[in-house]
């Protein structure tokens, strides 16, 4: 499975590149306001900067809703940078905007996913990726790891090529149950990440070692 971080914040980002582990970025208009980044000229170069620490794909969203709009946000990020990735709604001008993409070979990822009827349009229209928001249905008490398994059954039924984006991953437990049902990617903050690590057992036998060492070596 591969390991996204879900952030605009360049150390966060580096942070995670530099565990070794880190295969990809998805963000959005919201996580730049919160690292405090606007107008346009602003987020451009926060995303080249974005690109130039990440070796592979960074989720790029447009703005606009309509068909036109997002072709013209669409193409003009995607010449920042190879590995950007236009990050498009699931509506119906972005059904059309994925479609022409994908026929332009831009790579796309189709976002706030919440049902399969979605993914699979999203798919057959050509998308790269489908973001199922998996912590956003937890919290209207729907079981989000249920939405992954159909999808991953619909795409495994047609050898659908879209990869299935685990997004709004809120802990260690959701990464793991994504990488159970079969994921190909999971995207969430760098805490969910490094929570990974830790188990107490490990603290507890790590401890042994270096005191039995310190016992023997002085």
């Amino acid at each position: 499975m591969k390991f996204f971080i879900d952030t605009a914040n360049l150390k966060m980002i580096q942070e995670a590149q530099d565990l070794g582990i880190l295969d990809g970025v998805t963000t959005n208009p919201s996580l730049m306001a919160k690292e405090g980044i606007s107008g346009e000229k602003n987020i451009i170069d926060h995303y080249k900067k974005i690109c130039e620490i990440v070796d592979g794909d960074v989720s790029a969203e447009v703005i606009s809703t309509n068909f036109e709009g997002m072709i013209e946000e669409g193409e003009a990020l995607a010449e920042l940078h190879s590995n950007i990735v236009v990050k498009v709604p699931i509506i119906k001008d972005g059904i059309k905007a994925i479609k022409y993409f994908s026929d332009k070979g831009i790579k796309t990822n189709c976002t706030l996913i919440f049902s399969a009827g979605q993914a699979l349009l999203a798919a057959k229209a050509g998308a790269t990726y489908v973001s199922p928001f998996i912590g956003r249905l937890d919290d209207v008490s729907t079981d989000g790891m249920d939405l992954i398994a159909q999808i991953r059954g619909i795409y495994d039924n047609y050898l659908f090529e879209t990869e299935i984006l685990a997004a709004s991953v809120r802990h260690p437990i959701h990464i793991i149950q994504c990488a159970e049902i079969g994921a190909d990617v999971m995207t969430g903050p760098l805490s969910a990440i490094t929570a990974l690590l830790n188990h107490p057992l490990t603290d507890i036998g790590l401890a042994k070692f270096l005191s039995d060492f310190k016992k023997v070596n002085g």
